[in-house]
């Protein structure tokens, strides 16, 4: 066999192949975003059902099968504060056909809390969407002798280690939102974390513990029934849900707001165009005067964004609540 000489590649045919190459790996993405998705999707919650983080996860669910033309599995996977669930996803195939409901617990607070967090929310996981920003609602047991914020705060100074307040689990919304509430107002009060929202609100309705400062969807019935007593809202406005309540700024702590933010995510890897097709889904799904009505009667606002402002937005959240967590000490209990 005679051997071919070596014949010079010109810098044409090295761009020939080049762009045939681009072409192909652009055909092979349109493909699988025109095709996606094939099977059921899972979106994983994590922590027990009944809270705000479940409430949102059916609402965009249901809107989202309908979209997709695909059954929306929603499953509960709760523990560590709901770090357990989104490492769970960050290790899942970068398909598109597992998802994360985040939040700003775990995505944000979360790196600061937990020096050995299995995940990095920059790194391991790709951002689709914001869906809702939930206003955190300061409630107390009818036992407790406050029927304002400043009441609270001055019988938590008089009464030191009295008054113990419930969250979702450490690092959870409630938790945090708490740490600076108590840090702004100089006063210590007990945290008691439990293994979700829905059991939290449990025990203050027994009287178990005394307050609570989480997700005004899981609270505004129980309110309303005169079995909670509400004296402020996280946000820069009172809730529509809720218009007598006012919020912590406007009683005496100006600038104060510490509300939810919540959004879908997928594992690191997933292609770019499963991303933008959800994104799109997403955003469509949220921009109709329906859900936005039903969202703000529970005590959340439509929150969507590209998955670019998104990342910058949880980039912005880790440098704020590790900044405080440092200042305060907090440690998980």
């Amino acid at each position: 066999m005679t051997d071919t000489p070596n014949m010079p590649v010109t810098r044409r045919q090295v761009l020939v192949g080049v762009s045939a190459l681009t072409l192909s790996a652009t055909g092979f993405s349109r493909a699988i975003a025109q095709t996606y998705p094939t099977q059921n999707i899972t979106l994983i919650v994590p922590f027990t059902p009944g809270g705000s983080t479940d409430i949102l996860a059916r609402v965009i669910g249901q809107k989202l099968e309908v979209a997709l033309k695909q059954p929306v599995i929603i499953e509960s996977r709760p523990g560590a504060g709901g770090t357990v669930g989104v490492a769970a996803v960050a290790r899942a195939t970068p398909d598109g056909h597992t998802l994360v409901m985040g939040h700003i617990g775990t995505l944000g607070a979360a790196p600061a809390l937990y020096p050995k967090l299995s995940y990095d929310p920059l790194k391991s996981l790709d951002p689709v969407s914001g869906i809702a920003q939930v206003h955190n609602m300061l409630v107390v047991h009818p036992d407790v002798p406050a029927k304002t914020l400043q009441e609270l705060i001055e019988y938590a100074k008089r009464n030191p280690g009295k008054l113990n307040y419930a969250s979702g689990g450490n690092g959870s919304a409630a938790h945090i939102a708490m740490v600076a509430l108590c840090d702004r107002a100089g006063v210590q009060m007990t945290h008691v974390p439990y293994k979700g929202t829905a059991p939290a609100v449990t025990d203050l309705l027994g009287g178990r513990v005394q307050l609570t400062f989480t997700g005004a969807p899981n609270l505004i019935q129980h309110v309303e029934a005169g079995k909670m007593r509400a004296l402020a809202v996280s946000g820069s406005t009172r809730l529509k849900a809720a218009p007598d309540v006012p919020t912590v700024a406007e009683s005496g702590f100006p600038g104060f707001e510490a509300s939810q933010w919540y959004g879908i995510l997928a594992p690191s890897g997933t292609p770019k165009e499963i991303v933008d097709r959800l994104n799109q889904e997403i955003v469509a799904a949220l921009s109709g005067a329906e859900i936005r009505e039903r969202l703000a009667l529970e005590g959340a606002d439509v929150w969507t964004n590209t998955p670019a402002q998104f990342h910058d937005h949880i980039a912005k959240e880790i440098d704020r609540w590790s900044a405080l967590i440092k200042k305060t000490g907090v440690k998980l209990d």
